[in-house]
Formats: structure tokens, sequence, C-alpha cells
């Protein structure tokens, strides 16, 4: 709750005049209720109130000892700064309410997470890289474009295009009215008609390289984001949460947020896009080893081998059995294994001895 000592500036309990400390919309950002911009939509519906009074404007200011509510509950105090990385999958939604209905990534965080916000948005069907804080500043901070924080995805778009046609970006582009900033993009390659694109640019405007690249022709059919300023989302698995340690988190917001990651890593093409190679003949599968099927080694193994090679086979009713197989110069119908006239016990093929010659 926020409540501290008595007020210097001797203002009335509602606070509206007050010339000291600080604006509603910020406390509650500070406090992790929502961005600038949601809570002053929340002033707007009449949804919080100042020392019992419901405030009808943002501008106004929050000092010591006032009571600052949220639908009737009291707004907690500012925690510190928190960050986390999640990888957020397709078919969710990065809002806290939708009227139709719709799963947000915020119905699948762990439990036992603070409240949230996000930072920027993906799509419903965009995947990737979302930041979120419990500091509504922070997140105001990191989304607006002068602070340089370089976006960088993965586009996989339907259609033709060519370097020299996505070179065109670097100086922005007018889309329906509206301008667009510089974007870095990279033609990775592809199979058949779908392609991949890697970009990187400052802004975040809606929808901004879906419709940058219909632009020049191409249709994105999957768009993942893979770093934010200097956090990447590199092997965190989809739908997992990882908070930035808060040492690290400190230390980047004291010494100045660099404005993208040090070494970036690509993220490879996915396996279900990748053209597979033809195996050739002699080559050693991947880590250069070829596994040896295992022989048996203890004389209880060799026995066991031994019995299930020489057991029968069972044929069940309705199974199709195999034909004897009989050697030329047998008749039909003899058993199979012996030749005509052969005596029982002797070999097929083995020659009948002849009498033996007497002894001079």
């Amino acid at each position: 709750m926020v409540s501290h000592s008595n007020d210097p500036s001797g203002r009335s309990g509602a606070g509206q005049a007050t010339s000291r400390g600080e604006r509603a919309a910020k406390v509650l950002a500070r406090a992790g209720v929502a961005s600038r911009r949601e809570v002053e939509l929340l002033i707007e519906a009449g949804r919080v109130a100042l020392n019992g009074q419901v405030l009808t404007s943002p501008a106004v200011n929050v000092g010591q000892g006032d009571i600052l509510t949220l639908d009737g509950l009291p707004v907690a105090e500012r925690e510190p700064a928190r960050l986390w990385r999640y990888h957020k999958p397709a078919g969710l939604i990065t809002t806290h309410k939708d009227p139709k209905g719709r799963q947000s990534v915020f119905d699948r965080l762990p439990p036992g997470m603070p409240r949230v916000i996000s930072v920027g948005r993906l799509d419903l069907t965009s995947e990737g890289l979302l930041l979120l804080t419990n500091d509504g500043d922070l997140a105001r901070e990191f989304e607006l474009p002068t602070s340089g924080l370089v976006r960088r995805y993965r586009a996989r778009a339907f259609g033709r295009a060519t370097q020299e046609s996505l070179d065109r970006l670097k100086d922005g582009i007018v889309v329906d009215g509206i301008a667009y900033g510089p974007i870095q993009a990279h033609l990775d390659g592809g199979r058949g008609s779908n392609i991949w694109i890697s970009l990187a640019l400052a802004e975040g405007k809606n929808r901004e390289v879906r419709k940058v690249l219909e632009a020049v022709g191409l249709k994105v059919n999957r768009l993942i984001r893979t770093a934010y300023g200097p956090f990447e989302l590199g092997t965190l698995e989809q739908g997992a949460v990882e908070e930035i340690p808060a040492k690290r988190l400190r230390q980047l917001l004291k010494d100045g947020m660099p404005t993208q990651p040090e070494n970036p890593r690509p993220l490879a093409t996915p396996r279900s896009d990748m053209p597979r190679p033809r195996p050739t003949k002699g080559a050693k599968p991947p880590g250069g080893r070829i596994r040896k099927t295992r022989t048996p080694t203890s004389r209880s193994e060799r026995a066991a081998k031994d019995a299930a090679e020489k057991a029968p086979i069972t044929y069940k009713a309705g199974w199709a059995r195999p034909k004897p197989r009989i050697k030329s110069g047998a008749k039909p119908g003899a058993k199979p294994g012996r030749t005509s006239g052969a005596k029982p016990g002797a070999r097929a093929g083995q020659r009948k001895p002849g009498p033996k010659r007497p002894s001079r």
C-alpha cells in the first residue's frame, strides 16, 4: 500500500492539486499494475482512487501519506525492478484481458510469478522472445524508440526476393502512409517458394515486419523474435520463463543498456524447413563414430542367443506356411532334405560307398 508519513505540502485529502510527489500513473506503473498507457485507461474508466476519491486525470501527484487504490484494493509498495525472458509460442495473445476470451501468455506463466507486464508485444501468430517485467517504467523505457534497443527477427516468407530488393529497407520505407525507420534485412536462403530472412530494427510498430515485407512482395507465414536489446532467445525452450539475474540487470541499468548483444547468435533454420541431405556411401554419421552391434560375451548370453535362433517358429491359424524346398534330382513327394534313393541318415549329395576291395 502506498502509505508514508504526513505530507509536508499540506494539500487536501484528495491530492488533486498537489505539486509534489509522483504522478499516479507513474506510481501505478512502477508498482507493476500495468504500463503507463494502460494505467491511463484504468484512470479514465474510474477504477483508480486516491484517498477515497476517484481520479479523473492521470496528471495527479501522489505524495507522502496518500493511499492509492485500484478497484478498491490498496496498491502495494514498489518492488525492485525484475526482468524475465519468456519464449512465447504461437497462438497466444499478449494482453491481460481479451474480449474474445482467447488465451494469453499470462495464462501460461508458471505459478508463483508476481504480476508482470510485457515489454512490447508479439501478435497472435508470432513467437520467440518476449520480455516480462514487474516495473511499468522499465517496460516503457525499453519500448521507446529513443532507447535504441535493437529487435532481431527471423521471418519465413512466401515469395521471391533478392538481397538488392531487401537493401531498399536500409533507408526506411512508407507503407499505407506510415513511415518506418531503417531496417537491416539479410536473405538467408530457403527451399521452394519459402525463404528465410534475418531482420534488425530499432522500432516496434504494430505488425511492422509483416507490413514492410509485404511491401516488397513477400507474405510472412512465420515470425520469430530472437533478440531484444542485449537479451537473446538463445536455447530457451518454448513456453519456458527465465529471470535475468538481478545483479546483471542492475549493472546494465547503471552502465547504460547495450542496444544489442555483443555477439548475436543466429537462429538455426527449423528442421522442418531444412533440406535433407542424401546419405553418401561410406559416410560416417554426425560425430564421426559408427555404432557397432554389441556381440554377446558371456556364456549365458551366447546360450540365450543360440536358443532363440534354434527355437521353432509357431504358426497361428491363418498364417501362410512356407513351401518345402525340393532339391534338384529329388522325386516329387519325397521328404524335404532327402534325395531319391538315399538311405535314412545319409546326407544329401553324399556318394554311396562301394564294396571293399580284397586285400592282397
